[in-house]
């Protein structure tokens, strides 16, 4: 089993990236996190899906999610993607106070060119996507034909997708 910090890619690395917010500017900080993955040396915006509305998933009663998924190609180590997410996130000011608490941007990598990890800072694919209908119904939006490690084809999981609604909204994809 490979750790996350081993995955240094050779060539250019697919990489699914969950966005999601529900405080402050939800769009906002969602258009920013896209703008900030594409000043990203090394990291190149392949597609961004529509923005979703979403019901919160655990945690304490908090208001609506703004979710999106990005496909980017990146050239730079998946940790060191990983730590830029970190920074983008700290730009909007995410505070990490409680377990699936509300948030003003939270950036997850989901799945990077299929590579498996159990490092205890990322794990790969990330344990909870199969089951996440704001992950897997934008995904699909933008790579129908993707599949998940351990869990087959994007569009054949059973995941539920109540109270997950396409948005009015969009993020610029250039």
């Amino acid at each position: 089993m490979t750790t996350a910090s081993d995955i240094e890619p050779v060539h250019p690395v697919d990489v699914v990236i969950a966005l999601g917010a529900n405080l402050g500017d939800r769009l906002a900080a969602l258009r920013g996190a896209v703008d900030g993955l594409r000043a990203t040396p090394g990291v190149e915006v392949v597609a961004v899906s529509s923005v979703y509305e979403t019901e919160p998933v655990g945690g304490p009663q908090q208001p609506e999610y703004a979710n999106a998924v990005v496909l980017v190609r990146a050239t730079i180590p998946v940790m060191a993607l990983l730590e830029r997410a970190h920074a983008i996130e700290a730009e909007w000011e995410r505070v990490r106070a409680e377990r699936w608490g509300p948030r003003t941007l939270d950036i997850d990598i989901i799945d990077a060119g299929g590579a498996v990890s159990d490092d205890p800072v990322l794990t790969l694919p990330h344990p909870r996507a199969h089951e996440r209908g704001f992950v897997i119904v934008p995904w699909l939006e933008i790579e129908p034909d993707a599949t998940l490690v351990g869990h087959g084809r994007i569009r054949d999981l059973k995941v539920d997708t109540t109270g997950v609604r396409i948005s009015s909204d969009r993020i610029p994809t250039e």
